[in-house]
């Protein structure tokens, strides 16, 4: 029982690149001073702190002043969401005083987002309108596409809308969302009316590391970048199309003035240092990284297909959709081989059924496949294998008899 695993649930987690294990503990040795102080250790700091900055910057399109440090996504997609609501109330404030115009401040900040969203979006939006903060509008997938698409977004908008936040892939489909199509022809609204504008932004958490992704040709204002999701330790950032200036952002912290006050508290110089590196070889190295994870899985559902043959289903297959080189969401048809039940049978794999943050869920199947379309008995097989760079197709070989042994084993004990 010894026998080594296959991790394939790269969509989780990364490990982080020996590059970046580098940069974080030479920043841990050398450059543990204060960033904000003046002496050597400190000034170390400080250097390293804004070389990440302009690595991260690089990887999305943007500039260097348009990134803020975070701890997460998570931070990163609150703050956009607290920045819209917040922006709407400043703005109705200055109408009801004559000083800005007054279409669009009646009634509550309404909210767009699609039903497929991480749960650090979709959960704060529902709480702020069990709160009577917001109103909010979550827009189905197309359940043909498994994308939001561009005319239901357009048809969702009202006087009140301030934001639309719309992933730009999905961690279970791999579905990417037409993101910069959204983006123009609601730059269009702006223009056309006399009305607050409509603020955009899209969680770029699971695009970014495997397909190109430049925040000024998608249109947005912010973008939210992970860490861990692409070969760097756990820390995020927030790209902000002219943070303050351009694009408003309003703190939801308080203190002492780092991050030019959008996101004070002390700089967590390693992380930060290891999100530079991984961005630096994110950029130097994408076509690589997306050629090899696409070969792979087309080579992972290729064998999936010889062994199961007609039992098989790819729930991250849709018509006239681009998907994620790197995830295969698949179901094993059987009564008895509910994703879970296969994945705690299986010797060598190590998968998820879904997002790892819905791991609390139960046994249930995922709302994410539900919402594409998915039927009920199918979404409560899926498995979602998600390759990365180190796959290797011996790896996918050594997975698939160990699904193929298990699904026997399973059958068998029924």
């Amino acid at each position: 029982m010894n026998l080594d695993r296959i991790y394939m649930d790269y969509n989780a987690t990364t490990p982080p690149e020996p590059e970046v294990i580098k940069a974080v503990t030479e920043a841990l040795q050398e450059a543990w001073g204060n960033p904000s102080s003046n002496y050597i250790a400190g000034a170390k700091a400080k250097a390293i702190i804004n070389h990440s900055r302009e690595n991260v910057a690089r990887m999305v399109g943007g500039k260097a002043e348009d990134i803020i440090f975070t701890s997460g996504g998570t931070e990163a997609n609150n703050l956009v969401i607290h920045t819209a609501v917040e922006h709407f109330r400043k703005n109705c404030r200055a109408a009801e005083q004559g000083e800005a115009h007054s279409n669009g401040c009646t009634g509550l900040p309404h909210i767009i987002i699609s039903n497929v969203e991480h749960d650090s979006v979709r959960l704060v939006a529902e709480h702020l309108q069990r709160d009577g903060k917001a109103d909010v509008t979550s827009v189905p997938v197309s359940k043909t596409t498994a994308r939001v698409e561009v005319e239901d977004v357009i048809a969702a908008v009202r006087p009140n809308t301030c934001l639309i936040s719309v992933m730009l892939a999905n961690n279970e489909t791999g579905a990417i969302m037409p993101i910069q199509e959204i983006c123009q022809r609601i730059k269009s609204l702006n223009k056309q009316h006399e009305r607050l504008r409509i603020l955009l932004h899209t969680d770029a958490a699971q695009a970014l590391g495997k397909i190109r992704v430049d925040a000024c040709e998608l249109g947005v204002d912010y973008l939210t970048i992970v860490g861990h999701k692409f070969y760097a330790p756990r820390i995020g950032a927030l790209y902000v199309n002219g943070p303050g200036t351009r694009t408003p952002l309003y703190p939801m912290l308080f203190g002492g003035g780092q991050e030019r006050n959008f996101r004070p508290g002390t700089e967590n110089t390693p992380m930060i240092a290891g999100l530079g590196k991984a961005a630096e070889l994110v950029t130097s190295n994408l076509s690589d990284y997306e050629s090899h994870m696409r070969s792979t899985k087309l080579y992972l559902e290729e064998r999936l297909r010889a062994v199961f043959k007609d039992r098989i289903r790819f729930n991250s297959h849709y018509p006239g959709s681009d998907n994620l080189p790197n995830t295969c969401n698949v179901s094993i048809l059987g009564p008895t081989l509910q994703g879970w039940r296969v994945l705690s049978n299986c010797r060598r794999l190590l998968a998820s059924v879904g997002a790892a943050c819905h791991s609390g869920s139960g046994n249930r199947p995922s709302h994410i496949l539900l919402n594409c379309g998915v039927p009920s008995e199918v979404a409560a097989n899926a498995l979602r294998l998600s390759v990365g760079r180190g796959t290797t197709k011996e790896d996918v070989d050594i997975v698939v008899e160990d699904l193929r042994e298990t699904v026997q084993l399973l059958e068998e004990m029924n």
